[in-house]
């Protein structure tokens, strides 16, 4: 597995969530990735207990719960988002999910009528926006009740520059996103590689496009090339063979629980 990869913060342009979603919203759906992501998440946090109260923290623009209503429909369903067009984008999708437009990097965030609401929560492709993880991690715990079940995904091994130009801060290794976990208050229960070997090597086209891929993004007003659509689809039922856990694979995978008391 390669180690995690850390570079300066940045600020600016690349954290305004509301353009964010306006360039971005588009490709995002068609992001093979993004659909393999969703899929596991949803699959690890149902290998224990049927989620009844669901929390997506960092919902964006609310494709998972969109895919969890259809999975578990007598589920409650929660998004917390920074961004308040990411949650105008969730709520037009999912009318029957609750979206709360929350900063969880500030401290003096949390809506106290939802403390402790969840019994599972996801948080997928977040923190590695994010400046002060552990922060981050132990404000968003505050929602989840006691023994709530936890998934968390980040990405691993090489930047490419898409990466940088949406804001990432790092990227994973298994040991980093454990640690993180830990100091965060919660109980970890496993970190681990996901993905190999069809993710590994969507990812590496990804790199191959470099800032390529950005621009043609943007100059397209959030609209993938019909190039990069292809391409898209063909990696699609690819991902989806992918193994769910490996030494090597490049999407990194948490699993931990909300401590009693």
């Amino acid at each position: 597995m390669s180690s995690a990869t850390e570079r300066p913060a940045r600020v600016g342009e690349c954290d305004d969530w509301d353009t964010h979603w306006n360039e971005y919203g588009i490709a995002a759906g068609y992001n093979p990735a993004q659909s393999y992501r969703r899929w596991l998440a949803l699959w690890l946090l149902e290998r224990v207990s049927t989620p009844r109260r669901l929390l997506d923290v960092g919902s964006g623009q609310g494709d998972f719960l969109l895919d969890a209503a259809a999975r578990w429909p007598d589920a409650e369903l929660l998004g917390l988002e920074a961004s308040r067009r990411g949650n105008e984008l969730a709520r037009a999708k999912l009318p029957s999910g609750r979206f709360e437009t929350v900063d969880l990097t500030h401290e003096a965030s949390h809506i106290a009528r939802l403390a402790g609401w969840a019994s599972h929560a996801v948080c997928s492709e977040v923190l590695e926006h994010i400046d002060e993880p552990v922060a981050f991690i132990r404000n968003a715990a505050a929602y989840l009740a006691p023994g709530a079940r936890l998934v968390v995904t980040v990405p691993g091994g090489e930047m490419s520059a898409f990466d940088r130009q949406i804001g990432h801060r790092r990227h994973y290794s298994p040991e980093l996103l454990g640690r993180h976990l830990e100091e965060a208050g919660l109980s970890v229960a496993a970190t681990f590689g996901a993905g190999f070997p069809f993710f590994n090597l969507y990812r590496r086209v990804i790199i191959a496009r470099g800032e390529r891929l950005a621009s043609d993004v943007s100059r397209r007003g959030g609209r993938p090339s019909g190039l990069a659509r292809a391409a898209m689809i063909a990696f699609r039922p690819l991902l989806g063979v992918s193994l769910p856990r490996s030494a090597w694979g490049t999407q990194i995978v948490g699993v931990a629980y909300a401590r009693d008391g």
